[in-house]
């Protein structure tokens, strides 16, 4: 049997955090005072300091001397650029799960597939859900995988790139088609191990993920007033 330790009180604020930041209920650029935060959950600053420094490892707060934690800056170019690194990874994964899955591995990566595309067909998709179901079939590839160094990079990478999906959720919602298409082509690529093609429909995916995000993002341009320059 596994035990597992529950999550320490950093752990358990960082998780609290995370959510507030990756809904938009703290926005890229606010300040986060330590003394304010630990006033107001009655815990102690040595904590919340912990807790930052968790949150800096997952991209979603700046720290800086002298000045203090900030939620992270998150427009079209950051979110980019962010993007970037994870399709990166994901294509390193995509790499070494051709080249290790085996066949008892197969129904952990199919079921996890299905439940992924399962929430993605339904007529009121709830985008938090088709985000952890997406993030589960990661998971799941990770486990199979077993690279520690790779899974603990993705890890970190998940609150940022949920919080750009959470920003940018009505433009994901339109996209949901290609993402249950991405969904059914990737496995047959994997189950093949034909890498290149896997590796393939990540970079387009991704690709795709990526402009969307960054229709969602960036500012829009004024209209300019007749007559003006």
């Amino acid at each position: 049997m596994d035990f597992q330790a529950p999550n320490t009180l950093a752990e358990q604020i960082a998780n609290y955090l995370a959510e507030r930041i990756m809904t938009g209920q703290i926005r890229p650029g606010e300040r986060i005072q330590e003394a304010t935060l630990a006033g107001e959950l009655n815990v102690s600053r040595a904590s919340v300091k912990e807790a930052l420094y968790t949150l800096e490892r997952w991209h979603l707060v700046d720290i800086t001397p002298r000045k203090g934690a900030s939620a992270s800056r998150l427009d079209a170019n950051h979110a980019s650029e962010l993007y970037d690194v994870y399709m990166h990874l994901l294509m390193m994964l995509a790499l070494r799960l051709c080249e290790r899955w085996q066949e008892t591995d197969k129904p952990i990566l199919l079921e996890s597939v299905a439940r992924a595309t399962e929430q993605m067909r339904k007529p009121t998709a709830n985008i938090t859900a088709v985000v952890e179901a997406s993030f589960e079939v990661m998971e799941a590839c990770c486990r199979v995988v077993d690279n520690p160094y790779l899974t603990e990079a993705l890890s970190n990478f998940k609150p940022a790139v949920s919080r750009a999906y959470y920003l940018s959720a009505d433009r994901y919602r339109q996209g949901l088609q290609q993402t249950r298409s991405f969904f059914s082509e990737l496995p047959k690529a994997v189950l093949s191990r034909d890498s290149e093609r896997a590796q393939s429909l990540i970079r387009q995916f991704a690709e795709h993920q990526k402009s969307l995000i960054r229709q969602a993002l960036e500012p829009e341009t004024p209209v300019a007033e007749e007559g003006s320059l």
